[in-house]
């Protein structure tokens, strides 16, 4: 079990699986698609650790976000039709484009997206894929451990 702590972007206590990026989460290329066809699986095909993953309600680690000017509205769109991660933690600062999404998902639609950012590059050098974690309204995240068979480890 590690503990980090993070500034708080848009609070909320939840505990899930994480997916991994240690490369820019390109929010167009993730989530086009699933816009039109409701699935939550990364269509990024230039982001090898998710594409062709499911990303859906689950807890994605990264460094940052890239890509266009769209990536906030994506986001908010993403939320609003039921594709988009539950919490998205950053280990670098989060972008505005990113962050306004987040906030009006909330804001318009009533969907949060818990954000965490500045939480390091131990903290992505920490996190796996399929761990759970656990992260608390005042920006602490705690990387528990692996998921197997519904159990934690």
């Amino acid at each position: 079990m590690k503990t980090f702590t993070g500034r708080v972007v848009l609070g909320g206590n939840l505990t899930g699986e994480t997916v991994v990026t240690r490369q820019g989460f390109n929010t167009l290329a993730t989530f086009f698609r699933g816009l039109t066809t409701g699935s939550s699986i990364c269509n990024d095909q230039n982001n090898p650790d998710l594409y062709k993953k499911e990303i859906g309600e689950k807890i994605v680690c990264l460094p940052k976000t890239i890509g266009s000017t769209t990536g906030g509205m994506i986001l908010q769109c993403a939320a609003d039709v039921g594709i988009a991660p539950a919490a998205m933690l950053y280990a670098d600062h989060i972008d505005s484009i990113s962050a306004a999404g987040i906030i009006l998902a909330e804001v318009w639609n009533g969907k949060k997206i818990v954000a965490i950012d500045q939480l390091g590059d131990e903290f992505l050098e920490a996190v796996q894929e399929g761990q759970q974690i656990e992260i608390k309204d005042d920006g602490t995240v705690i990387v528990l451990g692996f998921e197997v068979e519904g159990q934690a480890q």
